[in-house]
């Protein structure tokens, strides 16, 4: 169930359920020069990412990957016990169309099992009939680079002077008209190793639509502002050019390296962390006790054009971030996973310890989860005690319809695990 084509009667490119990322990349880019907006992970299965909202490295440019699905393909069950295979689209006269926008961001095992995807981007020509001109076309170039910072040198000041930088540089550079919406950047902090090579506290990596003018100028800028005031010597590496496709490699096998037993948190930033938080990050990173391979805490840039689509038009509800923030410990004994995860929790309560332990949707700063890294702790009133429930953290104000949606697809709930969507009263 891995197919990628383009199919003609529906004016869309068909993608199967079991696709890797990177071999989709690959088939649409070669085969028609187009692309997905979706996860830099090579092998992350469509099934799952699309219906989570799928977000990567081009989507400030070009939005969630979502955002371009056409129509879906979903074995559901109906109230007698039968299966059966639906197909929902995104056209208004569709009596199926809530069930295609469950699948925008309403994440995955909710309503049914997805077989098969149709995409075609929302604002594509009408009547068109050339597939090439359907789905957005990647930069023809990329251009890299990285600012590494040793951990000698790299004290409480130096995290927080990072931090604010890098948080006061997105807020003022994530409108979908900025210079900078071809831009997806990195900061990613690391956890001291237990032994051996304590490696670098921190690298800021990133990627720049190479077909602007000035995207060699904008990327040193970029990298520049971050850099700047921060403690130690920081180190800026060469800026380099590659095809988008190379690039898209490259940093999914930089990704993908991280093999092992995980446990991984998430929060949508509005605002970049504050100085307290720094510190709070600066304790555990830096801190000997924790069993781990390999720890980080990752600052993605966000915004772009994925904040222009309105409230509702998508189940993916988080519009107007400018950061997300994925919080990980992978290990590889099974021996230390209690350890290991109450490390990973104990930091992500304390980071947002003033809104009970997770990042309250609405705030200034905050404003929820990211789905397609699900966790569970998040319904559990030991690590959550916000009063807010796990369901708004990750879906807001669309959770209601997603329940009522539940509620016509799934009556008998076969579909269900401790963050599936619970059925409320249908319309």
């Amino acid at each position: 169930m891995n197919a990628v084509t383009y199919d003609t009667r529906r004016r869309a490119f068909m993608v199967e359920a079991g696709a890797q990322l990177m071999d989709v990349y690959k088939k649409l880019y070669h085969g028609w020069g187009v692309t997905l907006p979706g996860g830099t992970s090579a092998t992350v299965g469509m099934g799952g990412h699309i219906a989570g909202g799928g977000y990567g490295a081009l989507s400030r440019a070009f939005g969630l990957a979502a955002d371009h699905l056409y129509a879906v393909e979903v074995v559901v069950v109906d109230a007698a016990g039968r299966a059966r295979a639906v197909v929902a689209t995104r056209e208004r006269t569709d009596p199926r169309r809530d069930l295609w926008w469950a699948h925008t961001g309403g994440g995955g095992g909710n309503f049914g099992v997805v077989t098969r995807y149709w995409f075609r981007s929302p604002d594509a020509p009408r009547h068109c009939f050339d597939p090439s001109r359907l789905l957005p076309r990647p930069p023809g170039d990329i251009l890299a680079g990285m600012v590494g910072f040793p951990r000698e040198g790299m004290d409480r000041a130096s995290y927080r002077r990072l931090i604010r930088n890098h948080g006061r540089w997105h807020e003022h550079h994530s409108d979908a008209h900025s210079p900078y919406a071809g831009l997806y950047s990195g900061l990613v902090f690391y956890g001291r190793p237990q032994t051996g090579d304590p490696g670098p506290a921190a690298n800021c990596y990133a990627y720049m639509d190479g077909t602007r003018p000035d995207a060699e100028r904008l990327l040193r800028d970029y990298l520049r502002a971050v850099a700047d005031g921060v403690g130690g010597s920081p180190q800026t590496s060469e800026i380099s050019s590659m095809p988008w496709i190379a690039a898209a490699e490259y940093l999914a096998g930089a990704q993908d390296s991280d093999v092992g037993r995980h446990k991984l948190k998430s929060a949508y930033l509005r605002r970049g962390h504050n100085d307290a938080q720094a510190d709070i990050l600066y304790t555990y990173l830096n801190s000997t006790g924790n069993r781990h391979d390999f720890a980080n805490v990752t600052f993605q840039s966000y915004g772009g054009r994925i904040n222009t689509v309105a409230d509702g038009a998508t189940a993916a509800p988080h519009r107007d971030s400018v950061i997300k923030a994925i919080y990980m410990n992978t290990w590889q004994d099974p021996d230390a996973d209690p350890a290991a995860v109450d490390w990973l929790r104990r930091l992500y309560r304390d980071l947002f310890a003033t809104t009970g332990g997770v990042p309250v949707p609405g705030r200034r700063d905050t404003d929820g989860c990211y789905i397609n890294y699900p966790d569970i702790d998040m319904a559990d009133p030991r690590w959550n005690t916000s009063q807010v429930p796990w369901h708004r953290l990750y879906y807001k104000d669309a959770y209601p319809r997603l329940q009522r949606i539940k509620a016509a697809w799934d009556p008998r709930d076969v579909f269900s695990h401790t963050l599936s969507v619970k059925a409320g009263p249908a319309r």
